[in-house]
């Protein structure tokens, strides 16, 4: 009882609904937060400590920035699901809001967009700066191999090196990319060394243009760091897996480079093994055995999962000529 009384005296005050109302968008920021409500940052902060004693946001530090989400494991966690469905959609605060957070997030993606621009040539060079890339290969095709996938999507292909080395084990691989500079050069790539039996295509890793329970495996190779909502691309990967179809997610393990979020658009510095393994859960994937390949000063894992049971309610489907199953 104390703890329900605790809840709604925390959500009956107007800019703390709001707060609720975008953090259940997604991840957010103070800074972020502070932007879209038009209000001072230790005003907001105040909102949001009061919130998180509550039970009804969490919040979590990487580097410098501190970011807030809705508590998925809190006992009011259906509380706040029911009042925020009450909110009028028409409410001219809740509309101002959303439209503040659909420029925020315009802002994220432009920049993200004008590194890749900038940096599409040396993507490459890049990776490799981190940990020897040809460990990360040796260890994919591993588990690739392992998996013996025919239909294979890689999210977020950017030069379409994971295709090029995964192409040899599988019938038929589509990389995706929300970059057309990026899939330029994939596709030179791909020329140069023959590979007929792949194919990339522009597109969002959060509405894959791929139909349900339709491929075999999933690779998502270095991307993840910058998804604003990691865990709904997990999601939307699980959603594409056939039965007994894997998952395997390549990123960094958490470090402290905050120069990666100023140089290189990096949205999470690297994540943890039970953050990683509880969004596989929620997807419906049974999470395997990782492997961890050190580096200095960044360490990079591999994260396996398998598709138990068929996703519910599969899309309807077409057959392009190429054989894929399309939305």
């Amino acid at each position: 009882m104390e703890r329900l009384l605790s809840a709604l005296k925390a959500i009956a005050e107007p800019t703390r609904l709001r707060l609720l109302a975008l953090c259940a968008e997604g991840e957010l920021t103070v800074s972020e937060l502070t932007a879209i409500l038009g209000q001072s940052q230790p005003r907001v902060s105040r909102h949001l400590r009061l919130l998180c004693e509550a039970g009804l946001l969490e919040r979590f530090r990487e580097g410098n920035w501190i970011f807030h989400r809705l508590a998925r494991e809190s006992v009011n966690a259906d509380l706040v699901r029911r009042l925020l469905a009450l909110i009028p959609q028409d409410d001219p605060n809740i509309e101002l809001d959303r439209e503040r957070l659909r420029a925020v997030r315009r802002a994220r993606a432009e920049r993200a967009a004008a590194y890749f621009r900038k940096n599409a040539p040396e993507w490459d060079e890049i990776r490799s700066l981190h940990v020897p890339e040809s460990e990360v290969e040796r260890a994919l095709v591993e588990v690739v191999s392992d998996a013996g996938p025919r239909e294979l999507l890689d999210v977020g292909t950017g030069t379409g090196r994971i295709l090029e080395i995964l192409a040899p084990l599988v019938e038929h691989g589509l990389g995706v990319d929300i970059s057309s500079e990026m899939l330029a050069i994939a596709r030179a790539k791909l020329g140069d060394k023959a590979i007929t039996n792949c194919e990339l295509r522009l597109a969002d890793m959060y509405k894959l243009p791929v139909a349900s329970a339709s491929v075999d495996a999933v690779t998502i190779h270095q991307v993840l760091h910058f998804a604003d909502e990691p865990a709904a691309v997990i999601a939307e990967t699980a959603r594409v897996l056939r039965p007994g179809g894997r998952l395997i997610v390549i990123d960094f393990a958490p470090h402290e480079l905050e120069e990666l979020r100023a140089d290189h658009a990096h949205r999470r510095l690297g994540f943890g093994d039970a953050e990683v393994r509880g969004w596989f859960q929620k997807a419906g994937l049974n999470p395997a055995s990782t492997t961890v390949l050190e580096g200095d000063p960044l360490t990079v894992v591999i994260w396996p999962a398998e598709r138990a049971s068929a996703p519910e309610r599969p899309r309807e489907t077409v057959r392009a000529h190429t054989g894929v199953a399309l939305q």
